[in-house]
């Protein structure tokens, strides 16, 4: 098949990927952009969630 133009690289990138970017772009966060407090709160809510995980697993067999 022979295309009638030639794409530029705007467009084949659009056809490989799909995405153009905007507000659903991915962040970077660096260390120290965010306050302590939040990482430290952040942190916990993982733990906790991890341990009720843990706690609703069946015991295993020995």
């Amino acid at each position: 098949m022979q295309r009638l133009r030639p794409l530029n690289e705007q467009e084949c990138y659009l056809r490989c990927y799909g995405w153009v970017g905007g507000d659903d772009a991915v962040k970077v966060v660096r260390p120290g952009d965010d306050a302590p407090e939040a990482t430290a709160v952040l942190t916990e809510r993982i733990r906790r969630a991890f341990e009720a995980r843990l706690d609703e697993r069946e015991p295993e067999a020995a």
